[in-house]
């Protein structure tokens, strides 16, 4: 039910962003003229008060992304001690010639 507001011409020249506000909350504005009715303001469309966001659905993602390793973030050894400088392949191998007599 739209609640109706009658207004002069006047009135409406001096108010018009204060109308359309009330319009927009819901009223239909009659503009009056010597006490006849000569127009209406009424909203375009049904006006939707509730500015805030629309609530979002968890799950939109589930099913759709796969894991192909759980621990693919966690260092690779190996590849560190290339970087690092530890030890290198030819460190080892003499280590083991050293060791025999």
């Amino acid at each position: 039910m739209t609640i109706q507001n009658r207004v002069t011409v006047e009135e409406a020249e001096v108010g018009l962003s204060r109308l359309i506000e009330q319009v927009r909350q819901g009223e239909e504005i009659v503009l009056v003229e010597n006490g006849v009715e000569v127009a209406r303001i009424v909203a375009t469309q049904e006006v939707v008060i509730d500015s805030a966001k629309p609530k979002r659905q968890g799950g939109f993602w589930a099913g759709r992304i796969k894991e192909i390793d759980p621990d693919w973030w966690k260092p690779d050894d190996e590849l560190a001690d290339l970087f690092e400088g530890s030890e290198s392949p030819n460190d080892e191998l003499s280590g083991i010639l050293k060791a025999k007599p």
